[in-house]
């Protein structure tokens, strides 16, 4: 059952979320539209990147979709006008990907941002602007937990790019008179999210395996990580939105506290009642693996009232039950 409680003033709101059918867009869309909000989807359905029909299940009649490219910047001034808040969500999420296809990843993670912004700046001067960055721009940690202060030095061209889309809409925030805010999420999960391959989350892939009745693999094992459940940073989404105190700031997101991804293998195993196995990191992925990780949060923990409601071990169980439910819509 989707919350219908959240932040005030978004009732009859006009919203605009870019990926509005992947895993996190499609989880805002649907708690947008229990609160009221007119709700417009953007989603270009390139099948690497998660969107997927399915995810709106439900509120299909309430909620205007348009399959569209955020790369097409014809299309951008007539979808922008007269609105109040844009979640800017889309984007390519693969860290591998953007190694092997850097030119795509800079066009959907960077020069997209840019256009988005300059349309945005044209044609809806007034909305509030959410963007949703990555912890991936950190890079390996010099100190954990990693709060905002932390150095930015990424790993991969996909973290590059996605500094490079959040500084753009700090710098139009700052210069423009933009409200634009940033949340750098980290290891979002739950319903919805991709399984079929690695491009989102390895999680997917874990779940994936389980609910086939294979084992899955843990690369590695002792890396340690947080996560957030995916009700917990739409709601998060929503009070970057609302809150005048988030304009022109960057935030980190974590969840509860961090697991190495051997212990959170077994507890996904105990859930499912698969089974994992611990194998050797692979080299291509080692090169651009940022080891341990997990944020210091407290700054919009403080600014806004948010904490995680959903600890690792509820939101794992949701995210069977949902699966073992759906199945064939996502895979």
């Amino acid at each position: 059952m989707v919350p219908t409680q959240g932040p005030a003033g978004l009732a009859g709101r006009r919203t605009l979320i870019t990926g509005g059918l992947g895993f996190i867009g499609s989880t805002l869309a649907h708690r947008l539209v229990a609160l009221g909000a007119e709700v417009t989807l953007i989603d270009s359905l390139v099948p690497e990147y998660g969107g997927n029909p399915h995810n709106i299940a439900g509120i299909e009649s309430r909620v205007r979709v348009n399959i569209s490219d955020i790369r097409d910047r014809h299309a951008l001034p007539y979808l922008l006008r007269d609105l109040d808040v844009i979640f800017n969500l889309a984007g390519q999420t693969s860290h591998l990907d953007s190694m092997t296809n850097p030119q795509v990843d800079l066009e959907i993670n960077c020069a997209a941002q840019l256009s988005l912004l300059e349309a945005c700046r044209q044609h809806a001067p007034k909305a509030k602007i959410v963007f949703a960055s990555t912890r991936q721009i950190y890079g390996k940690p010099d100190y954990l937990p990693a709060d905002e202060k932390h150095p930015l030095r990424p790993t991969d061209v996909n973290g590059i790019n996605k500094m490079a889309g959040e500084w753009y809409h700090i710098l139009y925030n700052n210069v423009y008179g933009l409200r634009a805010t940033a949340l750098r999420l980290t290891n979002t999960y739950g319903p919805r999210m991709r399984i079929k391959d690695a491009r989102q989350t390895f999680l997917g892939v874990w779940i994936r395996a389980v609910l086939e009745g294979r084992p899955f693999e843990v690369w590695g094992g002792e890396q340690l990580r947080d996560f957030t459940y995916v009700d917990d940073a739409v709601q998060a989404l929503l009070l970057a939105a609302t809150l005048p105190e988030t304009d022109g700031q960057v935030f980190n997101i974590g969840g509860d506290p961090p697991l190495s991804l051997a212990e959170v293998g077994r507890l996904l195993a105990q859930l499912s009642g698969g089974s994992f196995e611990v194998k050797a990191f692979p080299a291509d992925r080692k090169r651009i693996d940022i080891g341990d990780y997990y944020a210091d949060d407290r700054l919009f923990r403080r600014t806004t009232g948010w904490a995680p409601a959903v600890p690792l071990n509820e939101g794992l169980r949701r995210t069977i039950v949902y699966y073992r439910e759906a199945w064939r819509h996502y895979v």
